[in-house]
């Protein structure tokens, strides 16, 4: 597992030369937050960087519910059993029925959802909500109920799969032949656009995604990621 920090954030890498998938670890003050929990093979190695840093778990959020984000919730919820586990309510409700709802696109709902959520959430979390430093923001595109969280310290913003950048900085459905797979689970490239316009909106320092490296000043390359995205919807 590869472990990149930058001031706040340590973004956490499960196969980072094959096909690598990223949770972060977020410093606030006395306590942790971790945001996705990566692969069921990453719990191990997830809880030994929790436990180098010698300070309490006290919150664990997701991005969405797809498989390689929740795999290890499980494992570390039995390590830390006072952690609180947050989730859109958009999420919870596609585990119960993958469908869009009426006045979403009517694209299909694609992605590797369990067919329970593994644990009990704590808490549903929704747009504006704070945990802890992190500030919620209601992304969809690559899932109806998709969410970034942004640290309102030092403005870095993690986003989940709504933006890759393995294989090149792109919205979800926005494929990259180098690493097409974002593509494969993402719902709605529309949408996904118009949530990136509003990531945007909130000037980004630093950029931390699902798959992929952090981008610092991110705002040129998703301004390029936006028009590449917008042609391809022409």
């Amino acid at each position: 597992m590869r472990a990149t920090t930058q001031n706040n954030l340590t973004q956490l890498t499960t196969l980072p030369y094959f096909f690598p998938v990223n949770c972060y670890l977020v410093t606030d003050g006395d306590f942790l937050t971790l945001i996705d929990t990566a692969l069921p093979m990453s719990a191990n190695k997830i809880l030994k960087h929790i436990a180098a840093t010698g300070l309490p778990l006290r919150y664990i959020i997701l991005t969405h519910a797809h498989g390689d984000h929740i795999g290890s919730l499980q494992a570390i919820i039995e390590a830390y059993p006072d952690a609180e586990v947050m989730i859109s309510d958009r999420e919870l409700q596609l585990i119960k029925k993958p469908e869009a709802y009426a006045f979403e696109a009517q694209k299909p709902i694609k992605g590797s959802y369990p067919k329970v959520f593994p644990v009990e959430a704590t808490k549903i979390i929704g747009e504006g909500d704070m945990i802890g430093s992190l500030s919620v923001i209601e992304t969809p595109g690559h899932t109806p109920g998709s969410i970034s969280f942004l640290d309102n310290r030092t403005r870095a913003i993690i986003v989940g799969d709504l933006i890759q950048t393995q294989g090149g900085i792109a919205i979800a459905g926005d494929t990259r032949p180098l690493f097409p797979f974002p593509t494969m689970g993402t719902w709605d490239l529309e949408t996904g656009i118009a949530s990136t316009e509003k990531i945007l909106l909130h000037h980004p320092t630093l950029l931390a995604v699902g798959h992929g490296r952090m981008v610092p000043e991110p705002t040129l390359p998703l301004e390029q990621a936006l028009t590449r995205a917008k042609k391809r919807l022409q």
